[in-house]
Order: C-alpha cells, then sequence, then structure tokens
C-alpha cells in the first residue's frame, strides 16, 4: 500500500489549489468585512509564539455562547487566515467564533500543538460566558476530538462544552507513522498511541463525526473509526470530498451548523 497516496487529498480534488486561493481571498474579505463593522478581533495572543494567536468573530447583539474552528493541514501548513468565512454559519446563530492557530511540526510535536489549542480555548473562554461548541477539520478534526480528553482542558470550561465535531479527522495517528509526512510529525509508536482520539476516553460531551461521502477511503475510515470507538453520531455528507466537506459552515440554516448547536 502507498501510505503517503493513501493520505493526499490534493490530487483527488478538482482544482484543489484555486480553492485553497479563494479560501484565503474570501477570507481576507470576511475579515474586513467584520472589522469594518466592529465585529473583529484579530490576533489576539495566547502564547509567547508568533502563531500562538486567534481571531474573534462577533455577532450582532450578546454573544449566547463561543465556537471554536480548528484548522487543519497535517499539523504542518495553514492557519486561522485561511477560515476566516468559515465563521458566518456560527456567529449568524448568536456565538462569537474563535479560530485559533498553532506552531506547526516540525518545530513542535503534535502533542504540543494539542496543548496550545487546549490553552486558546481557555482563554477565549474566560472572556466569552455560555455553552462551548468546537469544530475542526482534518488535523482540526483530531485537535477537535482531542479537546474531549478529560482533564486536557479546565473542569470548569470542559463543562460548558456542548457540542464536539470533528469534521474529516484524523483519530489514529499510527498510519501516519507510515508516510514520509513523519519526517515533520517525529512521531513513534507510543507518541501515535498517546495522541490517538480513537484509542482514548472521551468525557461526556455530545460528539458528531462528520465526513464528505468522497473523500478518501482512509479518511472514510478513520471517521467511522472515532465514531464507532466513541458510539458517537456519525454523518456521511453525500458527494462531499475533503474540502467541500466544509461549505454548510457558511449558511447559518445549514444541517451542519444546526447540528452543531443541537445541545447548546
Amino acid at each position: 500500500m502507498d501510505w503517503d497516496d493513501a493520505y493526499s487529498h490534493m490530487p483527488y480534488i478538482p482544482d484543489a489549489e484555486g480553492i485553497l486561493a479563494r479560501w484565503e481571498d474570501e477570507a481576507a474579505a470576511y475579515r474586513t468585512r467584520r472589522e469594518a463593522d466592529g465585529q473583529a478581533a484579530l490576533g489576539v495572543a495566547y502564547g509567547p509564539s508568533e502563531r500562538m494567536a486567534y481571531d474573534v468573530f462577533l455577532p450582532d447583539g450578546t454573544a449566547r455562547g463561543l465556537a471554536v474552528f480548528i484548522h487543519g493541514g497535517y499539523w504542518v501548513k495553514f492557519d486561522r487566515g485561511m477560515f476566516s468565512h468559515f465563521a458566518e454559519g456560527l456567529r449568524r446563530n448568536g456565538f462569537a467564533v474563535m479560530l485559533p492557530s498553532y506552531d506547526l511540526c516540525p518545530a513542535v510535536t503534535i502533542a504540543q500543538i494539542t496543548m496550545q489549542v487546549a490553552t486558546a480555548i481557555t482563554r477565549a473562554a474566560a472572556h466569552w460566558a455560555g455553552p462551548i461548541v468546537i469544530a475542526g477539520h482534518s488535523a482540526g478534526g483530531h485537535l477537535a476530538a482531542r479537546m474531549c480528553s478529560p482533564g486536557l482542558l479546565p473542569d470548569e470550561v470542559a463543562a460548558r462544552m456542548a457540542h464536539v465535531m470533528p469534521i474529516s479527522p484524523v483519530s489514529d495517528l499510527r498510519p501516519l507513522l507510515r508516510t514520509s509526512m513523519n519526517d515533520d510529525f517525529r512521531l513513534d509508536e507510543a507518541m501515535a498511541e498517546a495522541e490517538s482520539p480513537a484509542l482514548l476516553r472521551p468525557g461526556a460531551m455530545p460528539v458528531t463525526v462528520w465526513v464528505g461521502g468522497g473523500e478518501r477511503p482512509s479518511f472514510l475510515d478513520q471517521a467511522r473509526w472515532l465514531a464507532e470507538a466513541w458510539g458517537a453520531a456519525h454523518v456521511v455528507a453525500a458527494g462531499r470530498n475533503h474540502f467541500d466537506v466544509l461549505d454548510p459552515l457558511l449558511d447559518p440554516e445549514s444541517v451542519m451548523v444546526q447540528r452543531l448547536l443541537t445541545q447548546s
């Protein structure tokens, strides 16, 4: 089996590079609009490195809670600035929406990234009352799922978690040991197991695992493994690939957004 191919997306998504370029443009335009309306707090530091910062997009009126979106990129690329516009569906439902960036491999380990994201959520939770919902995509789906581990977030923050939605997550990191990407991850078997949500015990918060029906078999497996291990709800979105699986986050009335807010 070609493990690098099994975990590769770009060759299998039509106009993949064009989609990423459009995301950057749409995200930049979105930040400009929200800043002009006084509904953005950008570059809020939560740690000492340049990438340890988050953006928050504010709803009309008082926020009813805090929503978090964690970006992907196999823990080695991208940042929050490419995904700003995906806050809109949740923002329109009255939530303050926080998007964190984090340091990347190989400068840090995946375990360190997990702790950075937990710190970002904890810091934001101190400023925004109400329920907390968390979504993350791909590697961000892994990080969203990791937030369900008991003891990772302070008890008072974990108690507010109303729903977690790992979208196209990496839930078992052990197959990545066989990929060339592990040159950056620097995982061994024990480290991969310790960071694999499908092998860990979750807390009691509701979880929905979401994946595109048109994704690579490896990611359909990864989503299924997590849903089965946790007894979580499992949605396979027909026809969606690894990129357009996020499109429903743009729509405040979409099934994805409303499902994420069901318990909040």
